[in-house]
């Protein structure tokens, strides 16, 4: 089994075969995703471990096996709106499952695998898989692409409030004090995320990954988006977009 390495503090480092994720402690507020179900069929435990725990960190409803044996029983009972789906198990292999995933639920698939060759992708998204990741991978991105299939699935309420903000996901409307505010589309995918983060700091490469799709970057550039969009929400309201010197950015307002 691989190793999982805890770091201690208020957040939660968790790092397991080349995937790596901060977890901090949910929000008491509503999460944009709410307690959607999700199914996790991983049978690298450490791995499975940290799946989990990010999708339950953003609101989810997370449960992990460690192959697809219970698989007909837990489609059943525990009637996921998603299945994580690993291609390598012992066993059934994770095909197997997709092709039982697609004849009995209308559930989404993502594929997760360390097999990178084009011809395994294709036999998934053939199959039926809404999406595919290749190992090693960043939980934030993940967690992006089960949200984002979720969504395209209308397995998500679209509309998240933070005090007298309210987004609208599905629309593309944002509204500050009950009025319109025009958003580029980079700002908006970004205010979409800080929101459906809120109350959390969530660091500049978290947003990178979630909102650009890349972490390997000059992060000058989650600066600069982040600086335009508080511009534009403070010319409507009060300050609801914060910086936290040395960790990241947080949306919430004053009384938290």
């Amino acid at each position: 089994m691989a190793a999982l390495r805890i770091q201690a503090g208020p957040e939660r480092t968790l790092k397991a075969d080349g995937v790596s994720a901060t977890v901090q402690p949910p929000p008491t507020q509503n999460e944009l995703v709410t307690k959607a179900r999700i199914l996790v069929i991983e049978d690298a435990e450490a791995i499975n471990v940290a799946v989990c725990a990010a999708l339950r960190d953003n609101g989810l409803d997370a449960l992990g096996r460690g192959d697809g044996r219970e698989l007909e029983q837990d489609l059943k009972r525990f009637r996921p709106d998603l299945v994580v789906l690993d291609v390598m198990l012992p066993g059934r292999d994770g095909f197997s499952l997709l092709d039982v995933v697609r004849r009995t639920t209308t559930a989404g698939v993502v594929m997760l695998t360390a097999r990178d060759a084009v011809p395994d992708r294709l036999r998934g998204l053939q199959g039926g898989a809404d999406d595919y990741v290749v190992k090693p991978f960043v939980l934030a991105e993940l967690v992006a692409r089960v949200v984002a299939v979720l969504r395209r699935l209308g397995r998500t309420p679209s509309t998240v409030q933070v005090g007298d903000l309210v987004v609208d996901a599905d629309s593309g409307v944002v509204l500050y004090a009950g009025r319109p505010i025009e958003l580029t589309a980079t700002e908006l995918r970004l205010l979409e995320y800080l929101a459906a983060q809120r109350g959390r700091v969530v660091s500049k490469t978290q947003i990178l990954t979630a909102v650009w799709g890349y972490e390997d970057y000059d992060p000058n550039l989650v600066e600069v988006h982040v600086s335009a969009l508080r511009r534009k929400l403070e010319a409507h309201g009060p300050r609801l977009l914060r910086t936290v010197r040395g960790l990241g950015y947080v949306l919430r307002t004053e009384d938290g």
